[in-house]
């Protein structure tokens, strides 16, 4: 364990929110809120703890309407705190990231793309219900979190819910109300609190598949307060002219398809024709399975071949969440075509 303190980041979202005579607003004061929380646990409970500093956002952020601008805001916030000194030694060993729930599995994509190579843990958490509501999730959660954002073999952005920790860039949210809300559906979990402590699992985590020294990427997305990548779901009897409309336009940079199974479309030359355009016109086009479980092979079957034979990239087991922040990440920075394109299909951060 670290002996330097973990910075809390609270950006908002319900975990934050308290009553009010018009229902559930955000909440302030979140630091003596955390602390009258953690005076509820059993004292050695309370004595284990690591100490914490904590930012709050002025301004919570509504996880809804989250945009690249906030995700990089958060990412330097995460840099400021991770170049801070105390006596020489880093202040802080760790960051828990207190976020809202319907975006958290997006932020936590793009601060892994962001934050490429840190060599400490970045935990994204949040709760089903705010802090004070009887029942709520929320203390487990934050608790569980700062526990593992002191082990020193984490090295990477995670989340951390219902006591388990699961690749940021693998998370998506799994159910809108239950405890247990998000699954890491094509890569194994990192760890798990196991009677209270953090138990990591070896050679899963990137500590082990790519270490190195810290080399983070903050890419400017200060451009795409409207993200310039469009997220698109086939469907049977879907128009051509429909797509043509969303990928010929001059503001679309890339795309996201949803295709079905393992990676098939219609057989339809009006329709590979348009996507061999629209790639041809230097756009960013990706694509993973409806499935959320497995990969997508564009070569298996012969429905398929239209996507490669397009220029469309293969996105693999990836998220719909790390697809496009991946696609908006790789858009913000100063590339070729060609450039962007091999660090889409290069692993970055445990993606895919």
């Amino acid at each position: 364990m670290h002996d330097a303190s973990i910075l809390i980041i609270y950006t908002g979202g319900t975990l934050g929110m308290q009553e009010s005579p018009r229902g559930l607003v955000p909440g302030h004061d979140i630091e003596t809120r955390l602390h009258q929380a953690f005076a509820a646990l059993p004292p050695a409970r309370q004595a284990s703890l690591p100490t914490f500093d904590v930012l709050q956002y002025a301004e919570p952020i509504d996880s809804s309407a989250a945009t690249p601008a906030d995700w990089q805001r958060l990412a330097r916030d995460i840099i400021d705190g991770y170049s801070a000194v105390e006596a020489s030694a880093p202040r802080y060993s760790g960051f828990v990231v207190l976020h809202g729930t319907d975006t958290l599995a997006w932020t936590a994509s793009s601060l892994a793309y962001q934050l490429q190579g840190i060599d400490r843990p970045v935990v994204v958490t949040g709760a089903q219900l705010p802090l004070e509501t009887a029942g709520s999730d929320a203390p487990g959660n934050i608790e569980a979190a700062l526990r593992f954002a002191v082990c020193q073999d984490f090295q990477e952005v995670a989340v951390c819910f219902a006591g388990k920790l699961m690749r940021g860039a693998r998370t998506r949210k799994w159910d809108t109300h239950d405890f247990d809300g998000f699954a890491s559906p094509n890569y194994p979990l990192l760890g798990e609190l196991v009677d209270g402590q953090p138990v990591l699992y070896p050679t899963r985590g990137l500590d082990a598949q790519q270490r190195g020294l810290p080399r983070f990427e903050l890419a400017d997305y200060s451009a795409f307060e409207e993200s310039p990548v469009v997220r698109i779901a086939l469907w049977p009897g879907l128009s051509t002219r429909l797509l043509e409309a969303w990928l010929l336009d001059d503001r679309v940079q890339g795309a996201l398809l949803e295709v079905w199974g393992s990676g098939n479309i219609p057989d339809d030359p009006a329709l590979t024709g348009l996507l061999a355009q629209a790639s041809g016109e230097g756009k960013l086009i990706a694509a993973i399975s409806q499935c959320p479980h497995g990969p997508v092979s564009m070569d298996t079957y012969a429905a398929g071949r239209g996507l490669i034979d397009a220029g469309v990239l293969p996105a693999d087991a990836m998220t719909p969440e790390a697809s496009i922040t991946k696609l908006v990440h790789l858009l913000a920075q100063p590339l070729s075509d060609t450039e962007r394109r091999q660090r889409f299909l290069t692993p970055l951060v445990g993606e895919r």
